[in-house]
């Protein structure tokens, strides 16, 4: 769908927005952007951050060139981005952000026709301003989202991928007397023509609740806001009060208030599964204590990627290799400079194959060559497990715990190993 949405962004710029006529050429590059970036709305400039906020310096490119790191550096005065710039909750209400994130999957055709048409007009000496340009695609992207659904609602087995396991995976879960619900902000017919290629015509029968057009994360976070029951037949909202929640029936909007309040549902009794690490996942899990599942498409190509010979020897010589710089580096052998120089090249070869693995551009989703990503850090503080599908849990029991890893901090490191 990522295509959908790219080109009618592009042709709304063009009709609407009058952009140059040549833009209607250019097109979307699934693998050019990879989620979790940071955006600089004034600069125009798009980097990965890690998880200490610093910029990783072989990764920030403006339209689709590479920036290289000492024009960076002159940039941006410092590596480390301050925490103003990207913590939304810190910033005046009256200030608009410095950085956007790509943190769903959506915004990876945004970022990438965003970046080809700011090379468009940096290769064609086209005078523009970032921000305004920023703004302008993020509003078309924004308004082509309706007709995307219609698109894709004609033609789904076209844009949908039947999971086969889904529908089984459900069963197992409602014959061990599992509750499910469904939280969408998509419209009711389109949820309906999707549910009924993956789960059959009664798909509705599978879920306890099913609420649409929900607005996450306001469904999160708004006090008040009525829940209304969606009329199939006429596809308008009826004005009764809701004062139950009935299987069979379809809800509108509403607040996760009266979800808890009608249903009687708490905490950690709740796992709720999403695609969005901040829209779907972060204010259930700080705000009312649910369990928290991520769902990654981008997991399966990246553990592919951690499985090749490729990968790993590449990996391996470079750990071998930093350690005999770390070792060697106080030598006062003659020939110890030189060969440190050496090495030390060799290990940025070794880091930028690795990174190109994953990503040409941008390398992993999850990692920088020696730190998690910011995406990761939040990621990791909103979920509590992760996976490329919610059916991968077929492979444990309904009663299975999964426990956390123990990590490593670099001063247990001579105690776990000696």
């Amino acid at each position: 769908m990522g295509y959908i949405l790219y080109n009618l962004g592009r042709d709304l710029l063009v009709n609407k927005y009058k952009y140059p006529v040549g833009i209607s050429e250019l097109e979307y590059d699934p693998s050019f952007a990879v989620r979790g970036l940071h955006y600089d709305i004034e600069k125009g400039i798009l980097m990965k951050l890690d998880s200490f906020l610093q910029i990783e310096l072989r990764c920030v490119y403006k339209g689709l060139t590479k920036i290289p790191e000492n024009e960076v550096l002159k940039l941006y005065k410092s590596r480390k981005v301050p925490i103003k710039f990207i913590d939304t909750n810190l910033q005046s209400k009256h200030v608009a952000p410095k950085m956007y994130q790509l943190a769903d999957l959506f915004s990876v055709p945004e970022m990438s026709l965003l970046c080809n048409i700011s090379e468009y007009f940096e290769q064609n000496q086209i005078h523009y301003h970032p921000e305004i340009l920023f703004q302008d695609v993020k509003t078309c992207v924004g308004l082509s989202h309706v007709k995307m659904h219609h698109l894709v609602s004609k033609d789904t087995q076209t844009f949908l991928e039947k999971n086969v396991e889904l529908e089984e995976y459900l069963k197992t879960l409602l014959s061990v007397g599992k509750k499910l619900f469904l939280i969408t902000n998509s419209p009711f017919r389109f949820v309906d023509n999707g549910m009924k290629l993956l789960l059959g015509d009664k798909w509705e029968d599978y879920f306890d609740v099913i609420i649409v057009e929900a607005r996450k994360p306001r469904f999160f976070t708004d006090e008040s806001r009525p829940l209304r029951i969606y009329d199939k037949t006429t596809h308008t909202n009826l004005w009764d009060k809701v004062t139950a929640l009935r299987k069979g029936h379809i809800y509108y909007q509403g607040t996760i208030n009266n979800l808890l309040e009608l249903t009687g549902w708490k905490g950690p009794e709740v796992l709720y599964f999403g695609d969005h690490p901040y829209t779907d996942l972060a204010d259930v899990t700080l705000e009312h204590g649910w369990r928290t599942g991520a769902i990654l498409s981008e997991l399966t190509h990246e553990i592919r990627t951690l499985n090749t010979e490729k990968f790993k020897s590449t990996c391996n010589w470079l750990q071998m290799l930093t350690q005999l710089i770390e070792e060697q580096q106080d030598s006062r052998l003659p020939d110890a400079a030189v060969h440190l120089a050496e090495w030390q090249m060799e290990c940025n070869q070794l880091r930028e194959l690795a990174k190109s693995l994953f990503n040409k551009q941008f390398g992993s989703v999850f990692r920088t060559h020696s730190s998690p990503t910011y995406f990761s850090r939040r990621l990791f503080r909103f979920a509590d497990i992760y996976t490329s599908s919610v059916t991968n849990l077929m492979r444990r029991s309904v009663h299975h715990t999964f426990y956390p890893r123990r990590g490593v901090m670099p001063h247990e490191y001579a105690s776990y190993f000696v």
